[in-house]
């Protein structure tokens, strides 16, 4: 819950790799904004592979705008691009599929 004596929330910034993921907690003052909260967080510093302008963001999984103004408790989410694009492996999935129903 914020603290009104204070005028701070608490909320978490968060990136994942394969080989490892990092959920920084930090408290903020209240309207502080998504990009502002990555920034306090040092999560780039400690992931310079992020790219601030290119890489979507979200708040618990949906995308959201930079300029968003976090509540107490949200968990800023950086996503990595994606190699692959899903609807091509599908395809390729359900490709592979029926080649082997089909040789059996």
């Amino acid at each position: 819950m914020a603290d009104p004596d204070t005028d701070m929330i608490h909320v978490e910034v968060a990136y994942a790799r394969e080989d490892v993921q990092a959920i920084l907690g930090l408290a903020v003052r209240q309207g502080t904004t998504l990009e502002q909260a990555i920034s306090q967080s040092g999560i780039l510093d400690r992931f310079p592979e992020i790219d601030p302008d290119k890489n979507k963001v979200g708040i618990f999984g949906k995308i959201s705008k930079r300029d968003a103004i976090l509540r107490e408790n949200d968990r800023v989410e950086i996503y990595r691009p994606l190699l692959v694009d899903p609807k091509a492996s599908r395809r390729k999935r359900a490709e592979k599929m029926t080649q082997t129903s089909t040789a059996k």
